[in-house]
């Protein structure tokens, strides 16, 4: 018996379904997928250091609703409690801007 299915890379269908990259609804994807990657950037380092996330809140000075809106979505947080957060969590930020195909590392 044959298999009927083919084998695909998940870049090959990011490409057919969201777009090639240099696409606008791609780098929106990309985009978003950044970000979530860093509320669990942030859930996985308060978790490492046993921190719940009211002691977390704490730490910070917001309250525990704060921390797992951040943890769940950072889209709608502001950059300065974002940055709060891991000063609290003892890690360090580093920022990498591209304009007009220059890197500024940061």
């Amino acid at each position: 018996m044959a298999n009927k299915f083919k084998t695909v890379s998940l870049d090959t269908m990011i490409d057919k379904h969201i777009g090639k990259r240099g696409t606008e609804r791609r780098e929106a994807f990309e985009n978003e997928l950044r970000i979530d990657l860093l509320g669990q950037a942030i859930k996985q380092a308060r978790q490492e250091r046993n921190l719940t996330q009211e002691q977390l809140g704490n730490l910070v000075g917001v309250q525990k609703a704060q921390i797992s809106k951040i943890e769940n979505s950072v889209k709608n947080a502001r950059l300065e409690t974002i940055l709060k957060v891991f000063d609290a969590l003892g890690a360090k930020v580093n920022f990498n801007v591209e304009l007009n195909r220059k890197n500024f590392a940061y």
